[in-house]
């Protein structure tokens, strides 16, 4: 049963094995171990950047593309939720409409931005979707009269899923339950449904095949594969799954701007996620998203701390000021490429091996 819902992908570390356990078991019961708004906030935005970043390795570590166009998806599927939510009410129906309309139009783009630019090299590619990615962020700024604009839409979700929706008057261990603990569920089935889907095709031949290209593509082709249909194919699925993220990260929010979703940091954010976690590892989109948003959120409260506690010397209180969070930030990221270059999924994986060798 295991060895098929991983695909027969395992951790293959029991560092890592205990590392994705612990991960999976506080974001199952996040809302009873962790109680606050801001604790629950920062586990569903992991699992949503779990799915977004993935769906990115699926690119870049699996395939070998650089894509800078990933978070124009992720935006696509954000709206699709926000303006049918908008136009149609906070039904059911308006999210299946909104995400099946985001989903054929992610569908279309990335086939068009694949056939169009992948038998471009690198660099080039690169700078493509870049411009892509620009020029859809700048179009829904300007479509005020549908996104919203810079402002962005605000809306409603179905009550079952809204804060206000309580079924049953007392507590259950302490946490009131309500349409936010339900919708909290809701992304955590989603977002695990989607990483086993994501490792599924990964093991598959197809996932063979993109990794063959991804290590040499002339010789891939010489054996017969057709690479830019591969290519394409890693494309249009890495996209669709984006859509999907950004369509969780709408009902969440239940709020969505070009700010929100389409910013260029969120695209540095996946790229530095992919790093630390590990590249061609669905474990390291988990492992990273969680160190990251982690130290992204309660850096600043550390600093605040260590600030307070060192007031007795003052360079070293102002360099422990919270305003330098990002600094700080930096650090900790040169720190982790330089002590695990290969992420930190693929330097528990050589620990084992070189254990069991």
């Amino acid at each position: 049963m295991l060895n098929r819902l991983l695909s027969g992908d395992y951790p293959r570390s029991k560092v890592l094995a205990v590392i994705l356990v612990a991960i999976f078991v506080g974001l199952a019961f996040a809302p009873f171990l962790f109680p606050g708004v801001k604790a629950l906030s920062v586990a569903a935005k992991v699992l949503i950047f779990v799915v977004l970043v993935a769906s990115f390795d699926l690119l870049l570590g699996y395939t070998g593309i650089v894509s800078f166009a990933h978070t124009m998806f992720f935006g696509i599927g954000a709206y699709g939720i926000a303006v049918a939510t908008t136009r149609m009410g906070p039904t059911w129906s308006a999210l299946l409409v909104g995400l099946a309309g985001a989903l054929v139009l992610s569908l279309l783009l990335s086939l068009a931005v694949g056939l169009f630019s992948l038998r471009v090299r690198a660099i080039f590619f690169a700078m493509i979707t870049l411009a892509v990615a620009v020029a859809f962020q700048t179009l829904a700024s300007q479509l005020s009269d549908i996104t919203g604009g810079e402002d962005g839409l605000t809306f409603k979700v179905p009550e079952f899923l809204s804060p206000s929706f309580e079924p049953f008057d007392d507590p259950f261990l302490g946490v009131s339950i309500d349409g936010r603990l339900i919708c909290y569920y809701l992304l955590f089935v989603t977002a695990v449904a989607l990483v086993l889907a994501l490792l599924r095709i990964v093991n598959s031949p197809f996932g063979r095949v993109l990794q063959a290209i991804r290590e040499n593509e002339f010789r891939a082709e010489a054996i017969g594969y057709r690479v830019v249909v591969y290519r394409t194919t890693s494309s249009v699925l890495s996209a669709l799954f984006a859509t999907m993220a950004g369509a969780m990260l709408a009902l969440w929010l239940r709020y969505n701007g070009p700010d929100t979703s389409l910013s260029f940091e969120i695209m540095m954010d996946c790229l530095l996620i992919v790093v630390i976690g590990g590249m061609g590892t669905i474990y390291g989109s988990a492992i990273g998203a969680v160190l990251f948003l982690v130290a992204q959120s309660y850096l600043q409260d550390l600093l605040r701390l260590g600030s307070e506690a060192t007031s007795g010397l003052p360079w070293l209180s102002a360099l422990l000021s919270p305003d330098r969070w990002l600094l700080w930030l930096g650090v900790l990221f040169v720190l982790s490429v330089y002590y695990f270059p290969t992420g930190v999924v693929g330097r528990l994986r050589a620990a084992a091996a070189r254990k069991v060798g």
